[in-house]
């Protein structure tokens, strides 16, 4: 009632970004998948290292339309996922029944969750540049203590150099990291990939370049 008489979104009264939930809903918005439903190639990697012999239970972070989430729910794991867009998660339930499988998704923004169950593995692909920089230690922190004697991370970040074009969708609320900035965060595990990649995109339809650290982490005690 109050969303309405302010002639606002429930969202904004609640703090939410609402210009990047309409973005990436409208992004979404189409019966086509928005980034395709071919895994992120650290879907193998984490599969390599932690093949689903048991139950392990994965959390990933900004899903998008779940398309990493579903295929790893398909191959045995326990998957929770979350993403600010409502589309996004939607599309993700259908993909999920599409396929024959279960992954439990939810709504929520990266700045505001925070971790209270143990996960075995922790993925999460293009949505940490969504992390202030003054919370970054913060959210990482409260990952790693949720995170069992063994398990692993498998994040990439978009990084800042001066010699790559700001993407055509930058603004106030997308902060780049710096080079090296991930795997510090991560020096008392053991790191199992510390990799630096430049590549292109065509993503909103204009060509451009972003520059992305990689990186694979297990927590070893």
């Amino acid at each position: 009632m109050i969303a309405s008489v302010l002639d606002t979104s429930i969202d904004s009264l609640l703090g939410y970004k609402s210009f990047v939930v309409s973005d990436y809903d409208q992004r979404y918005d189409t019966a086509d998948y928005y980034w395709g439903i071919t895994p992120n190639n650290l879907c193998y990697e984490i599969m390599k290292l932690r093949p689903p012999v048991k139950p392990l239970k994965v959390l990933d972070i900004g899903c998008g339309e779940g398309k990493d989430a579903v295929f790893l729910a398909r191959n045995g794991y326990l998957v929770t996922a979350f993403d600010l867009s409502e589309t996004g998660i939607e599309k993700g339930k259908k993909l999920a029944e599409k396929c024959h499988t279960y992954v439990d998704f939810f709504r929520a923004d990266i700045t505001d969750f925070r971790a209270t169950d143990y996960y075995d593995i922790v993925f999460s692909s293009g949505v940490f540049h969504f992390i202030p920089p003054k919370i970054r230690d913060e959210i990482t922190t409260n990952l790693k203590e949720y995170t069992t004697r063994n398990g692993i991370h498998a994040i990439n970040v978009f990084v800042d150099k001066p010699f790559v074009a700001v993407a055509p969708d930058k603004d106030a609320n997308r902060f780049r990291w710096t080079t090296g900035e991930l795997f510090m965060l991560y020096h008392d595990w053991k790191l199992h990939r510390t990799e630096e990649v430049i590549f292109d995109c065509n993503s909103g339809g204009i060509p451009h370049q972003h520059c992305m650290d990689i990186m694979i982490a297990e927590r070893v005690e």
